[in-house]
């Protein structure tokens, strides 16, 4: 079923599920983890579901926007991802944060996307530049940030954007990449000083956002 709207996403389970919406109110309060959120989700709150999709459509979107110039495509994969968190809720266990389970499933379709425009490129001669392009029309902060990132290896970048952006932490990053905890660490570390780098070269005239201090220490 296609979507056309990322906030009309919220609406799904009520069109797909039967079950009274009585329950929703009950795990919808404030201190309600999103893992039990999710839970109560899966025994049939409505309710929980809206609190979920309210609280990761932005960051969600965000994610994605990060990774690629088009906000159109972002907002498609960003519906991509919660279709993709609907149809398999049945299967979620609380081995993990929700967080890291959704970005499991927003990092798996980012490569699904990447592969599927690689490929069009390859045989059609056109599609999206998987290298994240930059948008003529993005503000030059933006654009400066954007060419910089690019030029990162792409697991350190990737690393850089879970931990500055998505604020995921170093255990979360191990377990999402597949990576062991010191390693994440240090490309981290190695990350930061190349993107300071690039941002201090020549010409780079443009204040960009300060990245946060290294944790090695933590």
């Amino acid at each position: 079923m296609p979507v056309r709207n990322i906030t009309s996403m919220s609406a799904m389970p009520r069109i797909m599920k039967t079950e009274s919406l009585d329950r929703a109110t009950e795990m919808t309060e404030p201190r309600a983890s999103d893992e039990e959120l999710m839970i109560a989700y899966v025994g049939g709150s409505f309710g929980a579901f809206d609190e979920l999709f309210s609280r990761y459509k932005q960051p969600l979107f965000g994610f994605f926007r990060r990774r690629m110039a088009d906000p159109a495509q972002a907002e498609e994969l960003t519906q991509e991802a919660f279709l993709a968190l609907f149809r398999s809720s049945s299967k979620y266990q609380p081995k993990a944060l929700f967080r890291t389970y959704l970005y499991a499933i927003g990092l798996n379709i980012l490569r699904a996307h990447r592969r599927k425009s690689a490929f069009h490129a390859v045989f059609f001669g056109a599609g999206e530049d998987v290298r994240e392009p930059t948008s003529r029309n993005t503000f030059e902060t933006d654009f400066v940030l954007r060419d910089a990132l690019r030029k990162l290896d792409g697991t350190d970048r990737e690393i850089l954007l879970l931990r500055e952006f998505e604020q995921l932490s170093y255990a979360e990053i191990s377990q999402l990449l597949g990576l062991p905890i010191n390693t994440v660490r240090s490309r981290l570390f190695r990350a930061r000083l190349a993107l300071r780098d690039l941002l201090a070269a020549p010409l780079r005239k443009i204040d960009c956002p300060e990245l946060s201090k290294s944790e090695e220490e933590r």
